[in-house]
């Protein structure tokens, strides 16, 4: 593919909007940017509401406020972290965001007909040089740790052991489902809170990780080999499937909280939570589903709200890490700088798809589908 660069001067923060409570970038993030050569930032106004940063915190820091519609049209960089409408956009933005583009590719194909160029940070490969840019990671860190604090606050009894005068009472049993980023966060924040924790990934390198963190890793012999997924599930054949639905079954129905973060790139969360599980568990357990917005594990799970059977409380809920927006968006905003200063070559930003990171995160560029990723689910 060919090398080319596009000038920048401007760069456009825009404001998040429906129930999403983080912000791209802080003002504590403005003298990097500016640093990396950006001219001029101006922010939508109100951006930082949620994370408690007034119009004149961004002022302070040198960006200047400004509304959607001048920033869409003067900026020639956008950053976000839900992408805005590609009709809203001037043809030749570019638009640096995180879209899970493997499940968006309608939008995809609106962003390449209207010439907007796209990085999107969630396809940046996980490799050992791009992770400091990995906003999958720093997100799922914010989401493992409050899927814990969720279900502790929900859950009618203690997550530690205590030894009273009115007897002892017993800790209470956590099942992680998926041992990625989030899971282990979970797994940790379980840990602290005093809980006895199982945990179960189909992916081999989890076992290791999982032990380190003082959890049971639950084990299904028979597992598809995963060692060039890129650190990613893989799917798993049906007879692997049932004994792994046979011994999560076993564990759940004894399991006081059971936090679901299993999802496979581009395709539905598998399901490893059926009906007849939820209807064996105990009442007052409590599921959170952090897969909520791909199917989720569990059947029974809807996504962005709660519902209750059998007593049995189910979270449904892929966007956990807008609850902590303040250190939501500081790791946010560190990953895009990171991204930045790898994209961004003597004052301009880089298409060199040479470059594996840009390549694989480039989702659109001069009317085309640049990532080989969504190319190859095109063709699919």
């Amino acid at each position: 593919m060919s090398y080319e660069s596009k000038p920048i001067m401007i760069l456009g923060i825009l404001k998040e909007t429906g129930s999403e409570r983080r912000v791209s970038f802080l003002p504590e993030h403005v003298a990097g940017l500016k640093n990396l050569g950006f001219n001029s930032i101006l922010v939508e106004a109100d951006a930082g509401r949620h994370v408690f940063q007034s119009d004149d915190n961004y002022k302070d820091a040198g960006a200047e406020v400004s509304n959607f519609d001048t920033i869409t049209e003067t900026a020639d960089v956008l950053v976000s972290i839900h992408p805005p409408q590609a009709d809203k956009m001037k043809k030749g933005s570019i638009l640096i965001t995180q879209m899970n583009p493997l499940g968006s590719l309608e939008e995809v194909q609106s962003l390449k007909d209207n010439g907007i160029s796209v990085f999107s940070l969630d396809m940046v490969p996980r490799t050992t040089k791009a992770q400091a840019m990995d906003v999958l990671s720093s997100m799922a860190t914010s989401a493992g740790y409050k899927s814990i604090l969720l279900a502790a606050q929900n859950l009618p009894k203690f997550f530690p052991m205590f030894m009273t005068a009115a007897g002892t009472i017993a800790p209470s049993k956590v099942l992680i489902l998926g041992a990625g980023v989030a899971g282990l966060q979970a797994i940790s924040t379980a840990r602290r809170l005093g809980a006895v924790v199982e945990a179960f990934d189909v992916r081999a390198a989890a076992k290791e990780e999982v032990l380190s963190l003082g959890a049971k890793f639950v084990e299904v012999e028979g597992a598809t080999d995963d060692t060039s997924a890129g650190g990613y599930a893989v799917e798993q054949t049906e007879e692997f499937k049932q004994r792994q639905s046979e011994l999560i079954q076993e564990h759940a129905i004894k399991s006081d909280v059971i936090v679901c973060t299993a999802q496979i790139p581009g395709r539905p969360a598998p399901l490893l939570i059926n009906e007849d599980t939820v209807n064996k568990m105990k009442p007052g357990s409590v599921i959170v589903d952090l897969a909520a917005s791909t199917g989720g594990n569990c059947a029974l799970t809807e996504n962005d709200t709660m519902v209750e059977v059998n007593g049995v409380k189910i979270f449904g809920d892929s966007n956990l890490a807008s609850t902590i927006p303040g250190d939501s968006s500081k790791m946010y905003g560190k990953n895009m700088i990171n991204f930045f200063k790898e994209a961004i070559v003597d004052g301009q930003i880089s298409f060199d798809f040479e470059n594996v990171i840009l390549q694989h995160s480039c989702i659109t560029h001069n009317g085309e589908i640049i990532s080989p990723r969504i190319i190859d689910k095109l063709n699919q």
